[in-house]
């Protein structure tokens, strides 16, 4: 992620923007994570109109980024302008004992607590039939260790999550990158991983909603793209290993964690699974059409070995282009 230098009059402009009680407020509790105009409601204790006319403000000065999830809109520092660069520098060196930003804190761990409730009375909804999946296969934590496995030490500096779900993805590989950002298409689901992200401490990491066939990014925007137990509920998946390809950087990956083929059609009805696993060959096949080399293939058998039981299979396909410095600009060429 780049970030560009702040001239004297965008510095100037953001600078202006923060130098007001309630902006410099909505600015160190968006420090914290991402919030929406709601949640900075109920925390400020003023009206809707109000600190929407704030985040606008802000949001002009580059200061922070707004991004819409369904009908709610949700607002972070900014990570790209100038001016956000600098603010972040800024404002560690608030007094975390003012009392006013004290209280605006005790509110938002309120407004995170309403979180992990919602997203605990969910969980229980659906924990019976999620634990019945994952009695079929391998523990998650022996899955979690292959995972780490087939990405190494290689640096991350951009990870996207597509269908991130729960976010557990997100909590497991955003330690090891620069950016970390969570797709998916469901609202109820943000809502869960939100949460999640929160109460594991990682409060910068981003989430948006989108469809995986057309995720919002520009073309190589990441160097690690993650479909984690996604495709089995997909009608195309090849297209959706098409598009997470296309956001690769040159010498990215691609890691997709799912089933092998089985017959537990179960599955279909009771977990609006659409496929029933994948083969090795047919994965690699769609990585090669989206222009990756298959670099690994790692089954992780049941617990128990038998017919009615689940294989988790890992692939990963990496892009072949590298970044040179040779031809460089046209002088180079010249001296060529």
């Amino acid at each position: 992620m780049t970030t560009s230098a702040a001239g004297l009059p965008e510095t100037l402009e953001g600078l202006r923007a923060a130098a007001e009680e309630t902006r410099l407020r909505i600015l160190a509790l968006l420090a914290e994570g991402e919030l929406s105009v709601s949640d900075l409601t109920d925390i400020l204790g003023q009206s809707q109109p109000r600190i929407s006319r704030h985040l606008k403000l802000l949001v002009e000065a580059g200061l922070v980024d707004r991004h819409r999830e369904g009908a709610w809109a949700f607002f972070r520092l900014g990570e790209r302008a100038g001016p956000a660069h600098i603010l972040r520098a800024i404002l560690p060196a608030l007094d975390r004992a003012d009392h006013q930003l004290a209280a605006d804190r005790a509110r938002l761990g309120e407004v995170r607590n309403q979180r992990a409730l919602a997203a605990k009375a969910f969980f229980e909804r659906l924990a019976p039939q999620w634990d019945r999946i994952r009695s079929l296969h391998a523990p998650e934590t022996v899955v979690e260790e292959a995972v780490l496995e087939a990405i190494g030490s290689k640096p991350v500096r951009s990870l996207l999550d597509l269908g991130t779900g729960t976010g557990r993805m997100l909590q497991l590989l955003a330690p090891h990158a620069t950016r970390a950002v969570g797709l998916d298409a469901s609202h109820a689901m943000l809502s869960v991983a939100r949460a999640n992200l929160e109460k594991a401490g990682l409060t910068r990491v981003e989430l948006r909603q989108g469809d995986v066939y057309a995720p919002p990014f520009a073309r190589g925007s990441f160097d690690l793209v993650v479909l984690h137990q996604v495709l089995h509920y997909l009608d195309d998946p090849a297209r959706a290993v098409r598009e997470a390809a296309r956001l690769l950087a040159p010498g990215g990956r691609l890691l997709i964690v799912d089933f092998a083929p089985h017959a537990l059609e179960f599955l279909r009805s009771a977990q609006a699974h659409r496929r029933l696993g994948f083969s090795t060959e047919q994965i690699a096949a769609w990585l090669a059409d989206a222009d990756l080399d298959c670099r690994l293939t790692r089954e992780i058998a049941p617990p128990q070995g038998g017919a009615d039981e689940l294989t988790v299979t890992l692939w990963l396909g990496e892009d072949s282009r590298v970044i040179t410095d040779w031809p460089l600009t046209a002088a180079n060429r010249e001296v060529a």
